[in-house]
């Protein structure tokens, strides 16, 4: 066993007053509107000064790290969201002083005290590469020395050949590719592609699923939690069991036999937020035969499985299946930039070329994602980042059993393919704990948005074994203290 860790603890200085440059927002409350004008001005220059030092890299004493922090946890609660302090482990499980994100490489990151931390995170999915991979940031370095963005009307040789690239690494006849900046916009786009195509408007879904929070992707979403506050959302989508391949063949049975107009099936190859719900093996070659059979079009919704993180460079290939429609996003910009994309055929795609205006975006598959997105290929490649996720993978998976095994009191299930695992508590509030004990250890593990008994483990696919040991030794230590009713 690797020796027992001790966590770092902030020195015990008292929280300083707020920079001065904040202390009339730090009520809450925008300056008079006498102070309009060029004073304000003044001031917000002065405030963007100050955070341009920062982002320079103005080294800072131990004070005006505090202070800092402070102002931070301020900025977010006034002018972000109210209940922020409740809803992050990063200020609720930190100690005297909340977190901030900082400085990462490879499979660490640390916080501006110098505490460290392990990724078992990920970024939701965004590192597959890791923090910084050299070979990426280079890419995208080199990228702004020419020009960061698009001028909107010359051709851009990187988004071609990003295209190309997905287009020979994509199953089946996939090969026109639409680059944008997240995975929901892709699941966006794909909507509007499968409607504009068959001309129907209906889609199947399943219970669980989560494909994004904008209108379109969250009429999608399996979860209510998430749907309730913007309901009506989109009409005609209907919800199956998700690994059930009779319940969706009799959903598209109903639908046909009533003249409901089914465009697509949209689902997750490995159900992510759900809590990594891996489906029986011939689920996918049954739901690709249905789909065939009922004249509906299949949408993979790879946005967090694609890129390597189950073990193949997509998850849709454990099953020798092929979409219609792929959805990819976090990983493709390497953890380096936003990038997404949505794929499909040369047949579907022919609903886009009658006016290529028809979907559009200023930023979307801009020069600097592109290098990104192609420097990600390049590494996932090179280094088999599916072939690591697939070994590790097992590895964690087999170890994880082992204390589900010894702490069956405390948790209910493991599961996953590749990284992409998860572990179901008997209950949330035996969640809560360990996380927030692995977070007081120094390792960032998360909950999933679909089911909060459920952690995730997605490290970055090239992790070195020795941090999975670390990783599973700290939680060994988590769970007894859980086991034995410790305060946390």
């Amino acid at each position: 066993m690797i020796s027992t860790y001790t966590p770092p603890a902030a020195a015990p200085v008292r929280p300083t007053p707020l920079l001065p440059s904040h202390a009339s927002a730090a009520a809450g409350k925008k300056p008079p509107a006498a102070s309009a004008g060029r004073e304000q001005d003044e001031e917000v220059l002065r405030e963007c000064r100050k955070w341009l030092d920062i982002i320079s890299g103005t080294m800072l004493d131990e004070s005006q790290h505090h202070a800092m922090i402070e102002e931070t946890l301020r900025n977010h609660i006034d002018y972000i969201n109210k209940q922020w302090g409740h809803a992050r482990k990063s200020v609720s499980a930190a100690g005297d002083y909340a977190c901030l994100e900082w400085m990462g490489q490879a499979s660490k990151f640390c916080d501006n005290l110098g505490r460290e931390y392990i990724d078992c995170l990920g970024g939701y999915g965004l590192y597959n590469a890791g923090i910084r991979h050299p070979q990426i940031v280079q890419a995208v370095q080199a990228q702004l020395q020419r020009n960061p963005l698009s001028s909107q009307e010359l051709l851009d040789p990187l988004r071609g050949a990003l295209s190309k690239l997905l287009a020979q690494l994509t199953p089946g006849r996939l090969q026109y590719s639409f680059l944008i900046n997240n995975g929901t916009d892709a699941v966006e786009g794909a909507i509007k592609l499968a409607r504009a195509h068959t001309h129907r408007h209906g889609f199947v879904s399943s219970l669980g699923a989560f494909h994004g929070k904008s209108l379109g992707s969250l009429s999608l979403m399996g979860k209510l939690r998430y749907r309730k506050a913007f309901e009506p959302l989109l009409p005609d989508v209907t919800f199956v069991e998700f690994g059930d391949a009779e319940d969706l063949e009799f959903e598209l049975h109903k639908a046909e036999k009533v003249g409901w107009q089914m465009a697509a099936v949209v689902l997750e190859p490995v159900q992510g937020e759900a809590g990594a719900i891996v489906p029986p093996d011939d689920y996918w070659p049954k739901v690709r035969e249905i789909c065939d059979r009922y004249g509906v079009l299949l949408v993979a919704d790879e946005v967090q499985t694609g890129l390597g993180r189950t073990g193949k460079m997509f998850a849709v290939e454990h099953w020798n299946v092929a979409p219609d429609i792929m959805c990819l996003g976090k990983a493709l910009g390497g953890g380096v930039m936003p990038l997404a994309a949505f794929i499909s055929t040369p047949e579907i795609w022919t609903a886009f070329e009658q006016d290529p205006q028809v979907h559009s975006s200023t930023t979307g598959g801009n020069p600097l994602a592109c290098a990104a997105g192609i420097a990600a290929i390049a590494v996932t490649l090179a280094e088999d980042l599916p072939g690591q996720a697939a070994r590790k993978g097992a590895y964690l998976l087999a170890e994880l059993q082992r204390l589900q095994q010894r702490f069956s009191d405390i948790i209910a299930a493991v599961r996953g393919k590749g990284l992409l695992l998860g572990m179901q508590f008997r209950n949330a509030e035996y969640g809560w704990q360990v996380v927030s004990r692995l977070f007081r250890k120094g390792v960032l593990v998360a909950g999933t948005m679909s089911n909060s008994e459920t952690v995730r483990f997605e490290p970055a696919l090239n992790i070195p074994d020795d941090l999975l040991d670390e990783i599973l030794n700290r939680l060994e230590e988590a769970l007894r203290e859980v086991r034995q009713g410790r305060p946390s």
